[in-house]
């Protein structure tokens, strides 16, 4: 057996041994879950708690946080009694110049939001946090915040589900 015969005969016996050796193991959805354990989400309705309001914003981040779970989890969500607890509230929605022209006048505003979020594991008690989330976006002063405040509350609701999925059950 030549050289280049004999290490392709190799290659062919260890390959199937290096496989089977190895084993990763990958959660495309995202979530770290053990599913034994933990069968069920409650989550409440945040309510808005800012001075400024955007009336539907409310039912936008509410739909998109139940949303996140729904579609990246196996947990059915219930009224109340779950296994894991998601609850809080819109503390905070503002808009300042983010920029100034060269001739001095505002170029760019900037939106912020801010959600208060109590997390409990009625699973794992350790796991149990309050913290809150910020997101923001900005646009340009050229248009008009009533043009672009759907997309941009969107955009930071977006954000923010993520960052709230990702503390509780993605744990990265």
């Amino acid at each position: 057996m030549d050289s280049h015969n004999y290490r392709r005969f190799l290659a062919c016996l260890l390959l199937p041994l290096l496989v089977s050796a190895c084993s990763v193991s990958y959660k495309f959805n995202g979530a770290s879950i053990d599913y034994t354990k933990t069968k069920t989400i409650t989550i409440a309705d945040f309510p808005i708690r800012s001075n400024y309001v955007w009336g539907p914003m409310q039912n936008i981040f509410n739909n998109e946080l139940k949303d996140i779970f729904a579609n990246h989890t196996r947990l059915t969500q219930v009224k109340k009694g779950g296994d894991l607890k998601i609850e809080g509230e819109i503390t905070q929605y503002t808009q300042r110049n983010k920029s100034v022209s060269s001739e001095g006048y505002s170029a760019q505003t900037e939106l912020s939001m801010t959600v208060n979020v109590r997390f409990t594991n009625n699973v794992n008690h350790k796991e149990d946090f309050e913290q809150q989330f910020t997101a923001t976006s900005s646009y340009e002063t050229t248009q008009s915040l009533n043009s672009v405040q759907e997309q941009l509350v969107t955009e930071m609701v977006k954000n923010i589900t993520e960052q709230i999925f990702n503390a509780t059950v993605a744990q990265w």
